[in-house]
């Protein structure tokens, strides 16, 4: 195989990672047998930078999954899923991260800034009767996503709890 095809291969599987559907991690995990281990595969010993290259194409898929479902533009499209999904998403990014020993490096902040202004925004249109609440997760998951996040819960709007489900 000369160097050109092993770089074929694996710009083809990134982008097949960057593109992937809701969980990159299944996605990562499915390349890297393919790469390493399939039969049909080409059977390589990835090196180090290969295999951070892999990495990086989904942490930064899963990241934007997180964002996707935090973004108030994203409210009445068939993708959107809300809060409860980013929130899941976030969760199963940092444990992606823990296992391949990677970081985030300024994603939870990234995470925090759109948080409050989703809800910000959610908070503002529900008062102003412009739509009804696109919260899907209860106070309780928001107070425990707002601690993972370190956002003070005094950065929420007053009354933030009459959008969430019961």
């Amino acid at each position: 195989m000369t160097t050109n095809d092993r770089e074929s291969i694996l710009e083809e599987e990134i982008l097949i990672l960057r593109n992937s559907g809701e969980i990159p991690e299944i996605a990562l995990y499915t390349s890297l047998y393919y790469l390493e281990e399939d039969e049909e595969g080409p059977q390589l010993s990835l090196h180090d930078g290969e295999l951070y290259l892999l990495y990086d194409a989904a942490i930064a898929r899963a990241r934007e999954i997180v964002l996707r479902d935090l973004d108030p533009a994203n409210r009445d499209l068939s993708l959107y899923r809300g809060p409860t999904r980013s929130i899941v998403n976030w969760y199963r990014l940092q444990n992606l991260c823990r296992r391949i020993g990677m970081e985030c490096q300024g994603f939870k902040e990234k995470v925090s800034h759109a948080f409050l202004f989703y809800m910000e925004r959610e908070f503002t249109d529900t008062q102003q009767e412009l739509r009804i609440s696109s919260v899907n997760c209860t106070a309780e998951e928001i107070r425990l996503f707002c601690e993972q996040l370190c956002i003070d819960m005094d950065s929420l709007p007053d009354g933030w709890t009459c959008l969430c489900r019961e």
